[in-house]
């Protein structure tokens, strides 16, 4: 009789921290975007981070060249792409090199064995093959012949050579699905659908993800499978969403729900392009995308099309916002709405084009020729980049002035489920033209203002609206050219008031996490949230006396957020910068905020906030005992 093969033992998690890693050709990106999206389907929350090489063509197999993706999904709430992974897939030696430091101790790393022969072992400068060294025995290590197993799956088909390799990657996503029980069906629709011109490559990429599932269901290459049940999330309707994906939503948003035609003028850069190409695939919506010679003429475009009626917008990230900081002031004397993304990454000058930073804070506030004070607004997540996108709308539109929206490439590029809203939920956006006047009617006045100092939105060619408009300072109501001084003071502080002004109509801050008086509060913007929520949530299930507040409004801030300050001993303001927000709270509040900083073009880590917040803690104790 043929003997029954065991089951293998089935292991329940909550969570589970993935990192695939490769040279850039790898597929790294692609396999840990389909893991995503079916892991998402099956009801897991999830949040990733897509790591590339700053070089776009960095030699194979080194340090420098690789590309990987972390996915962090469970079946309770997931706020950060993990700190440390419990399984890391690594195509080579230099992927295996450069992220083993992120490995948990006692975690899996499965090896395709084609990637440490001695052509890779001397490109990552590995004097030993740690497959073989002894170096890796507190891990679980699985050495697989993934290409060797791919070209078998794939004799036959008629595929050179070098395109049946390209196909190794569906190899380890297959194994993936085996290890952690997921379902292969959305990942094959995807391949068809994505290969539905050239059908040998869809069938070839489909055979080898079968392979590499049946490969572990037929050999005892894993003795245990791992069960992550579905998150208990809102009911609703979920999509996964990347930030960039939900900025352009946003915009698509607020020109439907305010009825104006969206206009994006734009220039390339990395790492908001991607803003560019969705929006430009939805023409269907009225939308005009507008690829300009540079950054200058994107945002000069983008301020003729907003003085035209249109619902303006430019994309950019800190090398941009430095060239569009003359024409960011012209907008605003102009007092014309436009919608300003600035999705940072390291810098100065090209800095680090694929790495994450909160950076351009001060830039944002300060950047500009004179007093120009803009509205500052910061997303906070990948689908919170949807809704702080569409407030700046909101406020641009509803005060007549540019709005700069500030994301990073940690959250443009990750991913989240995000129950979209339908659009009776989100908030109006009205939007009132000055009328046409006839000649009987009083002098149109295109700088009289209203009760929140916003001026009427006049179209050019409407009967009796005719106005001067320049960067030179204009004169109060009438809008005439003016070098008075006492006129140019005046309206400068008018603008002022104006964006001051913006705090009428905003909610008043809140805490996140934790009481509204104790110790320490941690007090964040933008990308940080997750790992701070994280950290403190942690802190305060083991007992210590921390809260935390997260900042969406930085100019203006909300009227309350003093009173929530001085509610605390000690207040803490973890930044992805060299100590900015940090800055700011101390001059406004006057207190002796402490900074935390990193700038290393990676995002917190957990553990590194919980040591930072329980040092702070504990030293106050320490001092109030030496009293």
């Amino acid at each position: 009789m043929n003997e029954v093969k065991p089951a293998p033992h089935l292991e329940s998690r909550d969570e589970v921290t993935i990192l695939f890693a490769g040279d850039s050709g790898d597929g790294m990106q692609l396999t840990g975007t389909q893991f995503t999206e079916t892991t998402a389907i099956f009801g897991n929350d999830i949040n990733t981070f897509p790591n590339y090489p700053a070089e776009i063509r960095a030699p194979a197999g080194t340090l420098a060249g690789v590309s990987g993706f972390q996915v962090h999904f469970g079946s309770k709430s997931i706020y950060t792409p993990g700190d440390q992974c419990d399984v890391l897939v690594v195509m080579n030696v230099a992927a295996l090199k450069a992220n083993l430091k992120n490995l948990k101790n006692g975690g899996m790393i499965i090896a395709s064995s084609d990637g440490f022969d001695a052509k890779n072992l001397d490109l990552a400068n590995a004097k030993t093959n740690p497959l073989d060294d002894g170096s890796l025995a507190q891990y679980q290590v699985h050495v697989v012949d993934v290409v060797r197993l791919t070209k078998l799956a794939l004799e036959g088909s008629g595929l050179s050579s070098k395109d049946m390799e390209r196909s190794k990657n569906m190899f380890v996503l297959g194994m993936l699905y085996w290890l952690y029980s997921r379902p292969m069906d959305a990942t094959i629709r995807g391949l068809q659908e994505k290969f539905k011109k050239k059908p040998d490559i869809a069938e070839a990429n489909i055979k080898v993800l079968k392979a590499g599932f049946n490969y572990c269901d037929s050999t005892e290459v894993f003795g245990t499978r791992y069960s992550v049940q579905p998150a208990k999330m809102p009911p609703g309707t979920y999509r996964h969403v990347m930030g960039n994906q939900a900025t352009a939503y946003a915009l698509i948003a607020a020109s439907q729900k305010s009825g104006l035609p969206l206009f994006l003028g734009s220039y390339p850069i990395t790492p908001a392009s991607d803003i560019l190409h969705e929006l430009a695939k939805h023409k269907n919506f009225g939308v005009r995308t507008f690829q300009a010679e540079d950054e200058i003429g994107a945002i000069c475009a983008a301020i003729g099309a907003a003085y035209g009626g249109h619902l303006a917008a430019t994309t950019t990230s800190g090398p941009g916002m430095d060239l569009k900081a003359e024409a960011m002031g012209l907008a605003l004397t102009l007092e014309l709405p436009l919608v300003i993304i600035d999705v940072q990454r390291g810098g100065p000058s090209t800095g680090l084009p694929t790495k994450t930073e909160q950076s351009d804070l001060m830039l944002a506030l300060y950047g500009r020729h004179g007093e120009a004070p803009l509205p500052v607004v910061a997303a906070y997540s990948p689908e919170d980049c949807f809704y702080a996108t569409y407030e700046a709308a909101r406020i641009a539109l509803q005060f007549m002035t540019p709005v700069i929206c500030l994301t990073d490439g940690y959250i443009a590029n990750g991913t989240e489920p995000w129950k979209f809203p339908t659009s009776a939920e989100l908030p109006e956006l009205t939007v009132k033209f000055a009328a046409p006047r006839d000649k009987d009617d009083a002098k149109f006045l295109p700088y009289k203002r209203d009760d929140l100092l916003s001026r009427p939105w006049a179209i050019p060619g409407t009967k009796g609206l005719e106005h001067r408009v320049g960067g030179i300072e204009k004169q109060h109501e009438t809008g005439n050219i003016s070098y008075d001084a006492e006129n140019h003071e005046f309206m400068t502080k008018l603008r002022a008031e104006k964006v001051a002004n913006v705090a009428k109509t905003i909610p008043l801050q809140s805490i996140d996490s934790g009481r509204e008086k104790g110790k320490l509060l941690v007090l964040g913007w933008g990308s940080t949230y997750g790992s701070i929520k994280t950290a403190v949530r942690e802190l305060i299930s083991e007992g210590y006396d921390i809260s935390h507040a997260h900042l969406r409004y930085i100019n203006p801030m909300p009227s309350n957020l003093g009173e929530i300050i001085y509610n605390f001993d000690q207040v803490v303001v973890p930044e992805l910068n060299n100590g900015q927000l940090v800055r700011l709270i101390r001059e406004k509040f006057l207190v002796p905020a402490i900074p935390y900083n990193k700038i290393q073009g990676m995002p917190f880590a957990v553990s590194e906030l919980k040591n930072k917040f329980t040092e702070i803690l504990n030293a106050k104790m320490s001092t109030k005992e030496a009293k």
